[in-house]
């Protein structure tokens, strides 16, 4: 048998197979196509010489397939279906009915910030959507967006580049402590305040690089007494210890809602900083993308 590539093979011819397949009759297969017969049957003889196969002989009433028109007839329709759903994609996107999964870079920290709020919104709006969530390395994001591997990376992402974004919240770094720790009573301010933070030992988070920099332009470095990869530890690791963290001031006050932990919001380096929603320039117009973005702006907003 000899090897056939797709290049040589007219998208057209595969609609007449599949005419001719469907109704058993030329005649009516030129009918359905809105060609002429001789047109049919000349293009039915161009695909029987590609293919080497008769695909059809005749029978009572029109023409019966043959074994391999039976085998290609199913990849053939098939191929036609995901062309046609293709070129027939709705520009709309309605969420009440999308079983569509996204999928949302995000750090530890963003899951407890964001994921709650988002998922708790999402339910009786769109019921059957999913959300996946994955943590990449800055360098890798802008690329993951483009390809279509990530939706969305939300965060403080000064090192992701060349993305569309759109600002969600202000946050700043803050120090968190236990409640009644010793540090807490004496009132400092100013330079006073950043000076005491040399007196206390911090626990550090790895994967967070703007707190390691705010404790490196410190000079805090040599404070730092446990290392950890994750945020979502701290709180029972400050809980029961003297030990003290940098960390955004959003997630430190559900924390210190509980009762058991003190913020304290020293005037250091690079506290200030800006939470925003980035997608690719690709799918600035996709209408599901469109859609999920200013839900997303919305539900924060109002949150």
């Amino acid at each position: 048998m000899h090897e056939i590539h797709t290049e040589a093979i007219d998208l057209n011819l595969l609609r007449l197979f599949d005419a001719v397949y469907r109704t058993g009759s030329v005649s009516r297969a030129a009918e359905v196509l809105g060609v002429t017969q001789p047109a049919a049957s000349h293009g039915l003889g161009r695909l029987r010489l590609l293919l080497g196969d008769a695909l059809f002989t005749r029978a009572a009433g029109g023409v019966a397939p043959t074994k391999r028109a039976e085998r290609l007839a199913v990849a053939v329709q098939s191929a036609l279906a995901t062309i046609e759903d293709a070129l027939n994609e709705p520009d709309r996107f309605d969420p009440a009915q999308s079983r569509k999964t996204f999928r949302i870079h995000m750090s530890d920290i963003g899951e407890g910030r964001f994921l709650p709020v988002l998922m708790a919104a999402l339910a009786p709006k769109a019921p059957g959507v999913r959300i996946e969530t994955m943590a990449l390395a800055p360098s890798e994001i802008a690329p993951a967006l483009d390809s279509g591997r990530l939706d969305f990376a939300f965060g403080f992402l000064p090192e992701v580049k060349d993305t569309q974004r759109r600002l969600l919240l202000k946050d700043r770094y803050i120090v968190l402590l236990r409640a009644n720790h010793p540090f807490v009573g004496p009132r400092r301010r100013g330079a006073a305040l950043l000076e005491a933070l040399r007196s206390l030992e911090y626990v550090a988070v790895r994967t967070h690089a703007e707190t390691l920099r705010i404790l490196h332009l410190l000079k805090l470095e040599d404070r730092v007494r446990l290392t950890t990869e994750h945020f979502m530890v701290l709180p029972a690791i400050v809980r029961a210890t003297d030990l003290a963290v940098v960390m955004p001031r959003n997630i430190a006050r559900g924390f210190a809602l509980e009762g058991a932990y003190e913020v304290v919001e020293p005037t250091f380096p690079l506290r200030d900083f800006e939470v925003a929603l980035h997608w690719s320039r690709r799918f600035e117009d996709d209408p599901a993308n469109l859609w999920l973005r200013e839900f997303i702006v919305t539900t924060f907003k109002e949150a």
